[in-house]
């Protein structure tokens, strides 16, 4: 009896331990929430929770709806937009829609008024978190290329929280993915883990890519964030529900 009480003490205490961190989701990690369906962020519609650059520029990243990335396409400031696709003349194995369904994103990844290789970053605030605790973020991206332009392209994605940054890999020297003209590189999933630094960090997310004349775009979606229990927790819940077997057996 007391061996059992003590398991489910630390099961417990090592789950209310791990409650505290508890998970942090990435509001609209999906961009299914819009002020006024799919187009181009900061012109004609707003992804809830999110901001796209700045009132002065607020880059060329896009919404599309699922199917529409190479047939309808998406309406910005110069009018509609396509990603290169099997409906429109490329081979190129582009799905209708991305791993997670509904709509996503895509980001010029050289729309820069700098002239840097960089898109305008989509960020969000997340509130709550526990300063010194680890999360996960993770998320779906692809590289992929506007309809009616021809050229190899290379494609990456920067993500930042608070002040740290991590940046996928790929096979270029600035680490970003060869894609052929016309091509799409395929949907991959990425994990990154950060550390909390305050109650309130900025997420965001910056597309990488060139060249500039040759509008290379990251596809975003299935953005979340999760609390990653500490090594110290873990072995507190395995020890718990070790004894509660322990004590069961005994029983």
């Amino acid at each position: 009896m007391r061996l059992a009480t003590l398991a489910l003490g630390l099961s417990a205490v090592a789950f209310a331990t791990f409650a505290n961190a508890a998970p942090t989701v990435v509001a609209n990690g999906g961009f299914e929430m819009l002020t006024s369906g799919p187009g181009q962020l900061g012109y004609n519609t707003n992804a809830t929770s999110w901001t796209s650059g700045d009132s002065n520029n607020p880059g060329y990243n896009f919404v599309f709806a699922a199917g529409t990335g190479d047939t309808t396409g998406s309406q910005g400031q110069y009018g509609g937009l396509s990603l290169w696709g099997p409906n429109n003349g490329s081979a190129n194995g582009l799905p209708a829609a991305s791993p997670f369904g509904g709509n996503y994103l895509a980001l010029d990844g050289a729309f820069d008024a700098h002239g840097n290789d960089h898109g305008t970053a989509v960020s969000q605030t997340l509130s709550g978190l526990m300063p010194g605790q680890k999360y996960a973020i993770t998320f779906a991206w692809a590289g992929a290329q506007q309809q009616g332009f021809n050229g190899d392209t290379t494609e990456g994605v920067q993500v930042s929280f608070g002040t740290q940054t991590q940046t996928t890999a790929g096979t270029t020297v600035a680490g970003q993915l060869n894609n052929v003209s016309h091509g799409f590189t395929g949907w991959q999933k990425q994990t990154f883990v950060f550390t909390a630094q305050t109650a309130n960090d900025v997420l965001s997310f910056l597309a990488l890519g060139t060249p500039a004349g040759l509008p290379p775009f990251v596809l975003l979606d299935g953005i979340t964030g999760t609390a990653v229990p500490e090594a110290a927790t873990i072995g507190l819940m395995g020890l718990g529900l070790g004894l509660v077997a322990v004590a069961r057996r005994r029983k």
